[in-house]
């Protein structure tokens, strides 16, 4: 198992740490660092500034929105990065929610399995550099009856293939995701319901295409915290997680929340939901469970944090993407440097 960093939204008050921090892992060994776009920093240009300070981690999009760009903006993007960072890039894709997508980028929110799938197809078609045409229900390249001709990538990205990551949550796109990326980013995972929640539709995916899961990387992104008081760690995630299962997406489309009464939780989601969406911000994370928040992040000591990520890797995962909280510099440096050091101790560096 390998270890990732995830920096989230540049423009979050911690920019001038992020750089620094980006760079640290670099020297620590870490594998990639990701960074994420919503409705403020694009991906893109991040990646670009931290691959340029950097040495040797890879750099990938978690995610860069599939309606934000046309799939041959994305091809040209990813092309482009892959080359000026030697070869470093990974291309993570993701749907967004309803609320981004029509509303911000004013792209309806439907049929995000078959857009997906589309999605993807186009943009492997175009950075294989081979002539882009395609036939399907959301794209069609060229436009019939116009000046359009089928044209190619001038730009030759650093290798033949760059890895494509997709963000899955849901049974479905769990499922499409094996079949379709070389890798999955997941949220809020619990070691405990991997199997269940992720790697049995993943596996199902992979089958679909005649493959297995070696060499399908699992992904998931877990905050980190360090201390000795677990349930005072906890509360520090508490907004994070009502956020998520509360309030990320409409009442009838918030993939966080099926996916706590998946794990279990679906009474205490409801509650959080309600609260949230009421105005009670309070209430709803002050209603999260505190066996949520230990079961999908990274709480303790380093030995406590070495035992997670012993059932991380037990579990199926890859490379294990820590997001280490601090407000400081100095903090998420400590995490960082913690995160090397519980996987020593757990055997798995």
């Amino acid at each position: 198992m390998k270890l990732g960093i995830n920096l989230g939204y540049w423009g979050a008050g911690m920019d001038s740490d992020n750089l620094a921090v980006a760079q640290e892992a670099d020297r620590l060994g870490y594998s990639v660092c990701w960074a994420a776009e919503a409705y403020g920093s694009d991906g893109a240009t991040v990646l670009s500034w931290v691959a340029a300070q950097t040495e040797r981690i890879d750099v990938g999009s978690a995610i860069f929105q599939i309606p934000a760009r046309t799939p041959a903006m994305t091809a040209m993007t990813a092309a482009t990065l892959d080359s000026l960072s030697g070869g470093r890039f990974r291309l993570g894709l993701g749907v967004s929610g309803p609320q981004v997508s029509e509303g911000w980028y004013g792209v309806k929110f439907d049929k995000p399995l078959s857009r997906t799938r589309e999605y993807v197809e186009i943009v492997r078609k175009a950075m294989s550099r081979e002539r882009l045409s395609y036939q399907g229900e959301h794209w069609t390249l060229p436009l019939p009856g116009g000046p359009g001709k089928p044209i190619k990538l001038t730009v030759h990205p650093q290798r033949e293939h760059i890895p494509l990551y997709i963000a899955a949550i849901g049974p479905k796109n769990l499922e499409q995701t094996g079949e379709i990326a070389d890798g999955a980013l997941l949220i809020f995972p619990s070691a405990a319901h991997l199997e269940d929640t992720a790697l049995r539709h993943l596996r199902a995916g992979r089958e679909k295409a005649g493959l297995t899961l070696d060499g399908f990387d699992v992904c998931p992104t877990l905050p980190l915290a360090l201390g000795d008081d677990v349930s005072a760690l906890a509360d520090v995630f508490r907004p994070y997680t009502a956020l998520y299962v509360g309030g990320m997406g409409s009442r009838k489309q918030n993939f966080y929340n099926q996916l706590a009464q998946r794990m279990g939780y679906e009474k205490q989601a409801a509650e959080i939901q309600d609260k949230y969406l009421a105005g009670d911000k309070d209430g709803a994370a002050a209603a999260v469970p505190q066996e949520l928040i230990d079961s999908t992040c990274l709480l303790g000591s380093v030995a406590r944090i070495a035992d997670r990520m012993r059932e991380y890797a037990a579990a199926g995962v890859t490379t294990l993407t820590l997001a280490p909280a601090g407000f400081t510099l100095e903090e998420r440096v400590a995490g960082l440097r913690a995160g090397v050091e519980a996987m020593e101790l757990a055997g798995l560096a």
